[in-house]
């Protein structure tokens, strides 16, 4: 067997990655998610895709590409419909603001996932 150092895995999403990655993607929920007559294109998403990411490497623990930030949101999504599901006992599938209110306190999360008073 060769001698070559095994692969390491990159670090895990801070804080502050997270923070700003949940904020650009809601920021951008329409371009990105949109279905029907009115939703962007491959490209036009792979171009928001590349935005977000230059926002995120600022504060990255390390660089991030477009695939790290799309399966990161993809798990967020993901466990916070299982939190959701566990505290209501009805797994429908909510909307992604709704969703994040889990991650964020009501005072970080963008004003326009906050939820109503």
């Amino acid at each position: 067997m060769a001698e070559d150092s095994p692969k390491r895995r990159k670090a895990n999403f801070n804080e502050a990655e997270t923070e700003v990655l949940i904020e650009q993607v809601l920021k951008h929920e329409r371009l990105l998610f949109a279905a029907g007559p009115g939703r962007a294109s491959p490209g036009q998403k792979r171009k928001v895709w590349e935005l977000i990411r230059h926002k995120v490497n600022p504060v990255a623990a390390c660089p991030r590409d477009v695939e790290d930030l799309k399966k990161r949101w993809r798990d967020l999504k993901r466990r916070d419909r299982s939190k959701l599901c566990r505290l209501s006992q009805g797994c429908g599938p909510p909307g992604p603001a709704a969703a994040l209110g889990l991650l964020l306190a009501p005072e970080a999360m963008p004003p326009a996932a906050a939820p109503p008073a």
